[in-house]
């Protein structure tokens, strides 16, 4: 009688080397500087703040979180001359608010972050921005040297939810495989944006755009509370 063979183990997770973080929501307080800026663009538009029309252009923003910018503009106003026109009124009005002093920190990120690299790990921070945005937010809160790299759509070709910046991050920290990356951002675009990088961890978080339900329904590995429970979540994998 045969002795069935033992059945193999199977092959050991890598470990986690690269983690890509997102900014507003996630790294980031938002306090609803999106939306404020993005009311002063589309009034600079002609769309009257209080009209259906911007009701509506509301509505679209808040369920693009995440996503490139510049991409949102191009669905609502539909021409590129306009397109351009809103990102840049939008652009300027989010980093007039950010001067004002309208932006800090989620409380425990920073930590977060210099944990993650204590731990061996390389760090990225992404955004839906554009770069002189992305550089005005580093700078209000001192995180000029915080990670190990930055990352806007500009620098990828794409933003969220394409797999781009995952995939440059990849690259340019010389990461040896996608299932050695996580991901992690606050809302749906986040979620898809490393899943379609075929990142190992997917975490949603849920400071800012998106809850729980619409996270997991997306598609994340694991939901949490804040950035700050990254690291010790990555420590027990």
């Amino acid at each position: 009688m045969n002795t069935p063979a033992p059945a193999a183990s199977p092959a050991p997770r890598p470990p986690i080397r690269l983690v890509v973080l997102d900014m507003a929501g996630t790294t980031v307080a938002d306090g609803g500087l999106v939306e404020a800026a993005f009311s002063r663009a589309a009034g600079e538009l002609g769309v009257a703040p209080g009209s259906a029309e911007h009701a509506a252009h509301l509505d679209h923003v808040r369920a693009t979180m995440g996503e490139s910018k510049i991409t949102v503009f191009r669905t609502l106003f539909g021409d590129e001359e306009r397109a351009q026109q809103a990102n840049a009124a939008f652009e300027r009005a989010y980093a007039e608010l950010v001067d004002s002093g309208a932006c800090r920190p989620l409380p425990g990120a920073e930590d977060a972050v210099r944990a993650l690299r204590a731990q061996g790990r390389a760090v990225v921070l992404t955004t839906g921005f554009a770069r002189t945005t992305q550089d005005a937010i580093l700078a209000a809160l001192g995180w000029q040297d915080l990670a190990d790299l930055t990352l806007c759509p500009a620098d990828a070709g794409r933003g969220r939810p394409h797999p781009d910046m995952v995939l440059t991050a990849l690259l340019r920290t010389g990461t040896g495989s996608v299932q050695e990356v996580a991901v992690a951002g606050d809302t749906v675009s986040d979620v898809l944006s490393g899943l379609r990088a075929g990142a190992a961890v997917v975490a949603g978080v849920t400071t800012g755009a998106h809850g729980a339900p619409q996270l997991r329904a997306a598609g994340a590995t694991h939901v949490l509370a804040s950035v700050a429970e990254l690291p010790a979540l990555l420590g027990g994998l």
